[in-house]
């Protein structure tokens, strides 16, 4: 009798992405691009976000948004509205992108002179959170109506992020949240992460943001300050 053979479909998967996005951040290297991968839920304010870091990057950066959603082409179009390439990746119904729709957009582009790349993720915090996709950065974010509870929900979401985004933060006072116990329960998750209270509707904490982003470009890719 031939011996009952056990295969780990989704090691193999992940194992193949890796090795993608492995190669993305290497040709991403070579164009002194960075790119920030942001994970959250729908709602949370990702697109809003990525609206008014673009009014702070432009004209110095050249920027390209990636937009990943099951259906529509509505977050890219709202991208483009305000001057800067967006592509939107439709999944279908999967719950998350992975690195070979990234490398397919990529490879289709007709320049790569970006200094920045943003890929707004599908809108969850499980998915996303087991698929590298090349990034530099990965930022995962909360709006203060979701509660303060979710990163020990999520953990995965937080142990692999670079910095912790709390938006909506004009809303706090509306809400029983608190920003200390959220912030801790986040690193313990992740100590090293970078948090940011931010409101794009009324601006607070987004030159802060900003800044952290030029940074880390700016280390990443000193010969090109």
């Amino acid at each position: 009798m031939t011996p009952i053979q056990k295969i780990d479909v989704k090691a193999d998967i992940l194992r193949a992405n890796d090795f993608m996005a492995h190669q993305l951040q290497k040709d991403w290297n070579g164009h002194h691009t960075l790119v920030v991968n942001l994970l959250g839920s729908p709602g949370s304010g990702k697109t809003t976000l990525l609206e008014a870091t673009i009014e702070l990057l432009l004209p110095d950066y050249r920027i390209l948004v990636m937009e990943g959603d099951i259906e529509t082409e509505r977050d890219a179009q709202r991208i483009r509205s305000h001057g800067v390439d967006a592509v939107q990746i439709t999944t279908g119904g999967t719950c998350h992108l992975e690195a070979h729709m990234i490398m397919q957009v990529w490879e289709s582009l007709e320049t790569h002179t970006y200094d920045f790349i943003f890929i707004e993720n599908v809108g969850n915090l499980v998915c996303p959170a087991s698929y590298l996709l090349g990034e530099h950065l990965r930022v995962v974010m909360l709006s203060i109506p979701e509660g303060d509870d979710k990163p020990r929900k999520y953990p995965k979401a937080f142990r692999t992020a670079h910095a912790l985004i709390i938006s909506k933060i004009d809303l706090l006072p509306y809400f029983d949240y608190s920003l200390e116990f959220v912030s801790n329960e986040a690193r313990d998750l992740q100590p090293a992460l970078s948090i940011f209270h931010i409101s794009s509707r009324t601006g607070e904490g987004l030159d802060t943001w900003v800044s952290f982003l030029i940074d880390q470009r700016n280390a990443c890719f000193p010969s090109t300050t």
